[in-house]
């Protein structure tokens, strides 16, 4: 497993995409209990009852609307007919998807459902962008110190050799990157300018490692130097994942 460098984007609001990761259009819930009137759900129809009701025309039923008898459930959205949908509405019943969206719940309760949805459990503007858009305002993005590819990059593999190097010439945060990737912890930006008085100090130090080590491991310090540069320019945390 390798272990990525990333900056905490959002502290900063030169950040071009933190109106679009901050602006929630949908959360998921494991229950929408109490919440029924704003969740999103399918009317279903159960087969068997579906074949009572189109007992007469059963195979005609299910040639029209391209449906597989195998299934379980009919959705009545996938029923191309209106005559037939119209026929199987009495007996759909509501299956809720989970999702619950954020337009329609009153202000008073979005953080109560936001909280229970967790951050991993939402929907934003910036997740509804093409790889295009997203690629295209990473490149222009101030905080995108990766070469314009982003605010995350590549810091190396667990075994890498250079925290143990870091370790030698007291260089304590580059040594401690895989301890602090396993703790997803996040650093300040008081360690960002820690990050590059050690990136100077690696800098004079590696040629002595060997110049195969000076050339593996110059490019990860070019990288934690941008990373730590960005963080003091726009005042952002950072953490190693």
């Amino acid at each position: 497993m390798g272990i990525s460098i990333a900056i905490c984007e959002l502290d900063s609001e030169d950040a071009l995409c933190k109106k679009g990761k901050i602006s929630v259009i949908k959360v998921h819930l494991d229950s929408v209990a109490g919440y029924e009137q704003y969740a999103e759900f399918d009317e279903i129809v159960r087969m068997d009852e579906a074949k009572k009701i189109m007992a007469g025309d059963w195979e005609g039923f299910l040639k029209r609307n391209r449906l597989d008898e195998e299934q379980e459930v009919v959705y009545l959205e996938k029923v191309k007919n209106d005559a037939d949908r119209k026929m199987l509405l009495p007996a759909a019943k509501r299956q809720y998807t989970g999702w619950i969206s954020m337009a329609a719940v009153p202000e008073g309760m979005r953080d109560d459902i936001l909280r229970k949805a967790g951050p991993d459990n939402r929907l934003t503007d910036w997740d509804m962008l093409s790889f295009d858009d997203l690629n295209e305002t990473c490149r222009k993005c101030p905080l995108s110190w990766d070469s314009a590819r982003g605010c995350i990059g590549t810091f190396g593999p667990e075994k890498s050799a250079l925290p143990s190097i870091a370790e030698k010439y007291g260089c304590s945060i580059v040594a401690r990157i895989p301890a602090l990737a396993k703790e997803r912890t996040k650093l300040t930006v008081e360690d960002a300018k820690r990050i590059l008085e050690e990136v100077k100090v690696l800098r004079e130090k590696l040629p002595a490692e060997g110049k195969a080590i000076a050339h593996r491991y110059g490019g990860v310090l070019d990288r934690l130097d941008a990373m730590a540069t960005t963080c003091v320019r726009h005042g952002t945390r950072y953490y190693f994942v």
